[in-house]
């Protein structure tokens, strides 16, 4: 579920700022070298700094999957925490419908993961959602079936 909810918000964030090209304002931008609104200069520094931002939420499509419960927990509260509030700060003072009701989106499916991860049960050892945990037979508990078809034939008492 949790990685699920990361490439959802992935695809909103990378639609919005596909979306951005059809303004003026960021064609002429773009254009001209600089984020329109806040200025930055764009150049090597400001390209490597917006791919490591994008590469976090990223990289946590597959941490999601991969990590244990307990670090997975600790580790999708906050980067959606502040994932969330870093689009915040970006909405402020923009005008453009598209990219606030975006970046609304966006901040839900963030704040949707820090609360599935925040209240999962089990909180030390039952695995999130999406989450590594071991198969039943590694650990002794749970049905150990050798075919998903039920034995429908005679029982044999």
């Amino acid at each position: 579920m949790l990685s699920g909810l990361w490439i959802s918000m992935l695809f909103v964030f990378v639609y919005v700022d596909i979306f951005g090209f059809w303004r003026a304002d960021v064609i002429n931008g773009a254009l001209a070298g600089t984020v329109p609104g806040v200025g930055f200069d764009i150049d090597q520094t400001f390209l490597a700094l917006t791919t490591a931002y994008i590469l976090v939420p990223s990289l946590m499509v597959v941490a999601s999957l991969l990590t244990p419960a307990r670090v997975n927990r600790v580790v999708n509260i906050i980067v959606s925490l502040l994932y969330a509030a870093s689009v915040v700060v970006t909405v402020i003072g923009e005008s453009w419908i598209y990219y606030i009701l975006g970046s609304v989106v966006e901040v839900v499916l963030l704040l949707t993961i820090a609360r599935l991860a925040w209240t999962w049960p089990g909180r030390s050892s039952d695995s999130l959602p999406g989450a590594r945990t071991a198969h039943p037979a590694a650990t002794g508990s749970g049905p150990h079936l050798t075919s998903p078809i039920p034995h429908s034939g005679p029982s044999s008492g």
